[in-house]
């Protein structure tokens, strides 16, 4: 089982119980498990118009999520990806609705529009007020006869849910929920399909694409497009919705199909928000997993055009732990660094041969990245390559500003440089070696021992020393061997390094919490990069 649940058969019913149970009491069920699976406000007392919404489950924190003052009075939850039954939609409308009526807010899909609208005629035989509006904002598929109701639900639900809340009668909040609805539009884009739990998952989409319009249940799109990064799959997705948002100020949604990271998101709305094609979304909801698809990796946008008649609902602020609220978008807000963290710029000045050396090293550390990364996996997160190169990138660009003339200043330089573009530990502990080397040039020391003074002084700051399996197994044999000649010291790293596979438990670094095992016949990153780089200063000189 690669998923954490219980069983296929209680998923649904074990996931509503635990929203009940972190609700703060604020949420009560019907007594109708396993077939009805109703969730609803415990405060209601019928006075005011209900609203219902509801459908297959698997797009948490839809639509249970979103039961609580100003949204939702009642969600009616179908099995994973499955409309539910009439008999729990009408039970959900009998449970909630009292004189001023209910509207049901469905999505447009045969299933919940059969299992609603059936329940919906039933109750009315019981004398109740039931209006039912159909959700179609997906413009995915454009020839589409039905369109698919997909994130904007929400939008919907936002809106009609404040109203309700301010006492506004039945025919009112179905009017507004229809002209929302005509007036709104969504797409996304996966670059997964999603694991239904007791099925094998469709793998249809190669790595290196995305698919474009799939649908909440995986349905496929419309197109899979080449990822190319994403300001790319923003782009394609705004170019979708273009022809929506060509005029006055809009809202948008930006939706976390399921299993998409945070930072990724995060990403994604920088795109969104800097996007020449989005100037005139002046607002956004998200990012956030507000309609999920299960653990699909995609996003979804949903745009709606704002006016003076529905800022203020979209922005009255709710107590619903899902709904993350509506924020304008503006530009990054920049204040100086403050006082002694500016970083003091050394003078340039010209060195043909020291600065051929440096670039070297940087290519070194450039070519090195892929093997680095791969490395690193066996001991740490996969990231010693990249941020190596990283900086690497930085300080070769960073060349033509550094003083390659005077070795004391440039070694200072070179650490500073690298405290600023280096993340991680090892920016750190170079920043130190660098620092301390530059300052025993300055006392006078000839190069080799004030490369030995720098590392002498990381050891005592970050406490490893050699035979701790970090780069120093490698680094202080090198710098001990470097008086007798490059490659004497290159074949010195080498001999270290690879001396790192056999010592088993590290004492120092990320790798010490690694167990002995997942270490052994595997040199530790830190030290193969300090021998490719002595070697392949060797090979050059």
């Amino acid at each position: 089982m690669s998923q954490f649940i219980n069983a296929k058969d209680t998923l649904v019913t074990d996931a509503v119980d635990g929203l009940l149970e972190t609700s703060g009491g604020v949420l009560t069920r019907l007594d109708g498990y396993p077939h009805i699976k109703v969730v609803c406000r415990a405060d209601w007392n019928k006075s005011k118009v209900a609203l219902i919404s509801g459908g297959g489950s698997g797009h948490e924190p839809a639509h249970a999520g979103f039961v609580g003052q100003g949204m939702l009075t009642a969600a009616v939850c179908g099995e994973v990806f499955a409309s539910p039954s009439v008999d729990a939609v009408l039970a959900g409308i009998l449970a909630v609705t009292g004189k001023a009526g209910c509207l049901l807010i469905v999505k447009n899909y045969t299933g919940d529009r059969l299992n609603f609208g059936l329940a919906a005629e039933r109750a009315r035989a019981f004398g109740l007020q039931v209006e039912m509006v159909i959700v179609d904002d997906d413009i995915a598929l454009p020839h589409l006869p039905q369109p698919r109701g997909v994130a904007g639900t929400l939008f919907v639900h936002k809106i009609v849910g404040d109203m309700a809340e301010n006492g506004a009668d039945l025919a009112a909040i179905k009017a507004t929920a229809d002209c929302t609805i005509a007036a709104m539009s969504s797409i996304g884009m996966s670059l997964d399909t999603c694991t239904v739990p007791g099925s094998a998952k469709e793998n249809r989409i190669p790595v290196g694409k995305a698919e474009l319009g799939l649908g909440i249940h995986g349905e496929a799109g419309v197109e899979q497009v080449t990822l190319e990064g994403a300001h790319s799959a923003m782009d394609m997705v705004l170019d979708k919705l273009s022809a929506k948002i060509e005029t006055g100020e809009h809202v948008a949604i930006l939706n976390n199909l399921g299993s998409t990271t945070p930072l990724e998101m995060s990403i994604l709305a920088h795109c969104l928000a800097t996007s020449p094609k989005a100037g005139n979304i002046k607002h956004i909801i998200g990012p956030a997993p507000l309609m999920t698809s299960l653990d699909m990796h995609g996003f979804s946008v949903s745009v709606l055009p704002v006016d003076d008649t529905n800022l203020a609902p979209l922005s009255a602020p709710v107590d619903l732990a899902a709904w993350p609220g509506m924020k304008d978008i503006a530009p990054v807000k920049v204040q100086p660094l403050p006082d002694g963290l500016s970083p003091i710029q050394p003078i340039p000045s010209a060195n043909d041969k020291t600065a051929a050396i440096i670039a070297q090293c940087c290519d070194l550390l450039i070519a090195a990245e892929g093997d680095l990364n791969t490395l690193d996996a066996k001991s740490g997160d996969g990231d010693t390559g990249s941020t190596l190169a990283t900086a690497a990138r930085a300080l070769k660009g960073a060349l033509d500003r550094m003083p390659l003339a005077d070795l004391t200043q440039l070694f200072r330089a070179i650490g500073n440089e690298l405290s600023q573009t280096m993340g991680g530990s090892s920016g750190v502990i170079l920043a130190i070696f660098f620092g301390a080397t530059g300052d025993a040039c300055a006392s006078g020391k000839p190069t080799p021992k004030a490369l030995k003074a720098g590392l002498d002084r990381i050891s005592q700051v970050g406490g490893a020393a050699q035979g701790d399996r970090t780069m120093i197994d490698a680094l202080a044999p090198a710098l001990a061997a470097l008086p007798e000649g490059i490659s004497v010291a290159a074949a010195a790293a080498r001999t270290g390094a690879d001396g790192t596979a056999s010592m088993g438990q590290a004492k120092a670094g990320r790798a010490s919490y690694v167990p002995e095992e997942n270490l052994l016949g595997h040199n530790d990153p830190g030290a193969e990069a300090v021998a490719r780089l002595f070697e392949g200063l060797a090979k050059a000189m």
